[in-house]
Parts: C-alpha cells; sequence; structure tokens
C-alpha cells in the first residue's frame, strides 16, 4: 500500500498495518530525508518517494517478507527492494 492510501486510513488503522504510530513514522522520514540532505546527489532519481521507501523497509522489518515478494507487489525489482531496505536499515533511528 502506497502513502496515498496510507494516509486515508485512521490512526489505529495505520497502526495496525505498520507497527508505528503516525508520529513515530514521520519521524523515521524526517531522519532519512535528512540523512538524503546530507549526500551528494548524483544518478538517477529513485522510483519512490522517501515516505514509500519507509513504509517498504517496514514490510520488510514487521512482515518477514522476502524482496521479491515486496518488489511484486510495488513494481519494483528485487535488487532495488534490496538497496532501498540496506539504505535505510543503516540509518541510526
Amino acid at each position: 500500500m502506497k502513502i496515498e492510501k496510507a494516509k486515508q486510513l485512521t490512526a489505529r488503522k495505520f497502526e495496525r498495518m505498520t507497527g508505528v504510530s503516525r508520529k513515530t513514522f514521520d519521524f523515521m522520514v524526517d531522519v532519512v530525508k535528512a540523512d538524503e540532505k546530507k549526500k551528494k546527489k548524483s544518478g538517477r532519481r529513485p522510483k519512490l518517494i522517501i515516505e514509500d521507501q519507509v513504509l517498504i523497509v517496514i514490510q520488510y522489518w514487521i512482515e518477514y517478507r522476502t524482496y521479491y515478494h515486496i518488489g511484486l507487489d510495488w513494481g519494483l525489482s528485487e535488487s532495488a527492494v534490496c538497496r532501498t531496505v540496506y539504505k535505510i536499515d543503516v540509518i541510526k533511528f
């Protein structure tokens, strides 16, 4: 589920889906955005916005889904999901 649909959920349903409250999710997104600003921009833009990337990582952490299955849901390759998870996983929240 992309962030546009997730924003329409009630606070309780959002927390059931992600395992974190909206406040915690917003904090995670802010930390990732701050980390992205530090980096030198080069290469292609990511296919997904940061909020969606954080949702992918939460799916990986909470549901123990494989990169392949997450990639099928989000329209990404297995390696793109792996890179996204690694990129966000190394950030200290």
